[in-house]
C-alpha cells in the first residue's frame, strides 16, 4: 500500500509525526501537503519490512534531517516529560518500561496516561503500550511499557 490516497485514507488524513490534519487536496509540493513516509519496521528483521505512514511534506523532510519531535499536549500538567519518539523507539525495540513523566495529582497522571496511549495508537499502531501510575514523594510517576 504505497499509493498516497490509500495511505491517507487508512491513516485518517492525520500526520503520524505531528498528529494534525493533512489536507488531501493540498499540493504535494506544499509544506503542509501530503507525503508518504517509509521507514524500517523496528520489529522486522534487518532490511526486510518497511512501514508507510502519512506525513506532511515538511514533517517528512525534517524527519530525514533530525529526530522527530512528538510534543506533549499543552493541556497536560506534566513535569520532566520524556522525549516521546525516542521512548517509543527504545521500547519498541527492547521492550521493558520507562518513566515518561511526573504529575502533581493522580487526576493529572490519568489524563496524561489517556492522552499518551491515544497518541501512541497513531504514532506506533503495531506496538501495544500500557501505562502505570505510581504514587510517591507527593507526586505521581507515569511509566510506559510494552504489553
Amino acid at each position: 500500500m504505497r499509493d498516497l490516497n490509500d495511505v491517507g485514507q487508512r491513516d485518517g488524513w492525520r500526520c503520524w509525526l505531528c498528529d494534525t490534519a493533512v489536507d488531501p487536496e493540498a499540493s504535494v509540493n506544499s509544506d503542509l501537503g501530503p507525503s508518504v513516509d517509509s521507514f524500517a519496521d523496528s520489529k522486522a528483521k534487518k532490511g526486510t519490512a518497511t512501514t508507510v505512514r502519512l506525513a506532511h511534506r515538511s514533517c517528512n523532510t525534517m524527519r530525514g534531517k533530525k529526530a522527530p519531535v512528538v510534543p506533549w499536549s499543552q493541556d497536560l500538567f506534566v513535569s520532566d516529560p520524556a522525549v516521546i519518539f525516542e521512548s517509543v523507539h527504545r521500547l519498541s525495540k527492547k521492550g521493558g518500561s520507562e518513566a515518561v513523566a511526573r504529575c502533581p495529582t493522580e487526576a493529572d497522571a490519568e489524563q496524561a496516561s489517556d492522552w499518551l496511549l491515544d497518541r501512541l495508537s497513531r504514532l506506533a499502531p503495531s506496538v501495544k503500550f500500557v501505562t502505570e501510575i505510581t504514587p510517591g514523594g507527593g507526586q505521581y510517576l507515569l511509566k510506559l511499557r510494552t504489553n
